[in-house]
């Protein structure tokens, strides 16, 4: 057979130098379309589901968040698998498609059927799509430390100086923030102070939930001209929230610092990050 194919190219010279002209030229075209890559994405079209169940056991997550998103997710086309991890208070289910799935209609479909199952999961459960990227995706890993800020400031440089502008590098699909300490206001109530003053739980908790919210009133017509009503309330300081009012009681004003102690705190770790044996906040960069 090889015998016979290199006389047949030995008798026909021409035809052979013509086809590996050919052959070149369709290699140099491809040669420009073909895309290179450091980082190669070798999964097949991917999206992600997080779904965040605060205070919910792996059990309870399985069952109520997990077992609902997979049972909608199945059967929809293209898909070639549906897999799943649930833990304390986190759901992520991993819908795969075939390879000749365009990635952008693979989201608009689990978007669809998201919005389905929601009416199923529990109220306080909020699921979101993860961005277009995987674990091939993980370019580079940035490690913020300081030996004078404290761990929250450097959280806070990180989520909203850094994170923001790496963002908006092109080609960047996430920014994955790890370590450092999430600033939050701590409110611990005085079951004694609470007592003598006559107030609830239950009246803590209903002026906390209208804390830091504008309301409007609409408009009054006054001399040919429309004027808005408007209560501005929206606030950040720690000052503010001390001084909200939870009570009235014979006429006087009860606020929050009387009842609780109000003050900044840490919110719970669940993992941390370092660089160099030191704590640090660690950027993950996705593209």
């Amino acid at each position: 057979m090889f015998n016979a194919i290199v006389r047949a190219s030995l008798a026909n010279r021409l035809f052979v130098f013509l086809g590996g002209i050919v052959l070149m030229g369709y290699g140099l075209m491809t040669l420009r379309q073909l895309p290179v890559d450091v980082f190669p994405d070798l999964n097949r079209p991917t999206v992600t589901l997080m779904s965040e169940a605060h205070g919910l056991a792996p059990e309870e997550v399985e069952q109520l968040v997990t077992f609902p998103l997979e049972t909608a997710m199945n059967g929809m086309p293209g898909v070639e698998r549906v897999r799943s991890v649930s833990g304390a208070g986190l759901s992520v289910v991993t819908i795969e498609f075939g390879w000749d799935t365009d990635i952008y209609r693979a989201r608009q479909q689990v978007s669809e059927r998201l919005q389905l199952v929601r009416d199923q999961l529990p109220a306080d459960v909020a699921s979101q799509m993860g961005p277009i990227s995987s674990i091939m995706g993980e370019i580079i890993l940035i490690a913020m430390s300081s030996t004078t800020a404290d761990p929250m400031l450097l959280r806070e440089t990180a989520d909203f100086t850094v994170r923001p502008r790496l963002l908006t590098v092109p080609g960047v699909a996430q920014v994955i923030p790890i370590g450092g300490e999430v600033r939050q206001y701590r409110i611990v109530p005085d079951p004694l102070r609470m007592a003598g003053l006559d107030v609830t739980i239950e009246d803590i908790e209903r002026a906390i939930r209208q804390f830091g919210s504008n309301t409007g009133g609409g408009f009054v017509d006054l001399n040919a001209r429309e004027f808005l009503i408007r209560n501005i309330a929206r606030s950040t300081r720690i000052e503010d929230l001390r001084n909200l009012v939870v009570a009235y009681r014979d006429e006087t004003v009860i606020s929050l610092s009387q009842v609780a102690t109000v003050d900044f705190a840490a919110r719970t770790k669940r993992g941390d990050a370092g660089f160099n044996g030191k704590p640090a906040v660690i950027l993950a960069v996705q593209k």
